[in-house]
């Protein structure tokens, strides 16, 4: 068996989850939930399986490296990153729903990886030869993760604050947004998953200038990816001392939010596919 032929069975599953979150939407059946959150981490378990199996493939051709160093391997890490930080909250608060909103992202980057990226295993550039790739990447992507399930939570936000001023409590009660939390807990959500993503990301950026200073002699340099990272986080940082500070809640958080998790995308794969710089070695493969 090879990690290659588990990635496509994860990918299945991921999608055999997302179409029962829609299912669980329109049903509000808690069977099909159920059957849609098994999916989801049965996937996952797949996922951690195949990705253990990948590393070991590159030690067997003679590479011996994490399989964190191309596109398809960083869009693989993000989907069981999305999938793991969702699990926990799940878990932990008992909102399934939320997985209808969170899911789909898991799925398009695991889609993406399959069908439409290079998954060969090549040797690593020189630049990613040091133990700081596992220690910068696997920070960066738990980061990524948190904020990908602050956005979900965020649209679920606004779509119930939006329902909540156009029709009664009655109507919601027999509806769809009847099933998602009250808008104060998911104002919540997004504040605690933002919370776990912050000073995740505040630890990529260290471990990742402490890898530049390993690898080109300097700690910043300016590169499109470092200014990128430093604008998302000083968005993400602008939510959390608005929140503290002045109480921002509600529509302007959710947006706050939203906007975040656009800008990790574009400092994720814009900065790599479209911008020149320093981390251009990972746009291409």
């Amino acid at each position: 068996m090879t990690s290659s032929l588990l990635f496509n069975v994860t990918t299945f599953l991921f999608l055999i989850s997302t179409v029962l979150f829609i299912a669980y939407l329109a049903s509000r059946n808690s069977s099909i939930g159920l059957g849609a959150s098994l999916a989801a981490f049965v996937g996952w378990g797949f996922e951690t399986i195949a990705i253990a199996l990948r590393w070991k493939e590159s030690y067997d051709m003679g590479h011996g490296h994490a399989p964190l160093s191309n596109l398809y391997e960083s869009v693989v890490f993000f989907a069981w990153t999305i999938i793991l930080i969702y699990g926990i909250i799940e878990l932990k608060y008992k909102y399934r729903v939320v997985g209808a909103f969170v899911m789909p992202f898991a799925l398009l980057g695991m889609a993406w990886a399959q069908l439409g990226l290079n998954s060969g295993i090549e040797p690593l550039v020189p630049a990613l030869q040091s133990n700081w790739l596992l220690y910068h990447v696997i920070t960066c992507f738990l980061g990524y993760a948190a904020f990908a399930v602050a956005c979900g939570i965020s649209i679920m936000y606004l779509i119930k604050a939006k329902a909540e001023g156009d029709t009664t409590s009655d109507v919601q009660a027999g509806s769809v947004i009847g099933m998602f939390p009250s808008i104060r807990i998911l104002d919540d959500l997004n504040y605690k998953a933002i919370m776990i993503g912050f000073p995740l990301l505040t630890l990529g950026i260290v471990t990742g200038a402490a890898w530049a200073n390993y690898a080109w002699g300097t700690y910043w340099s300016w590169d499109p990816k470092e200014t990128w990272s430093l604008i998302v986080w000083f968005i993400y940082a602008a939510f959390l001392h608005a929140r503290i500070t002045r109480g921002w809640v509600g529509k302007r958080a959710a947006w706050l939010s939203i906007i975040g998790f656009a800008a990790t995308i574009f400092c994720y794969l814009g900065v790599n596919l479209f911008l020149s710089g320093l981390h251009s070695y990972g746009g291409g493969k």
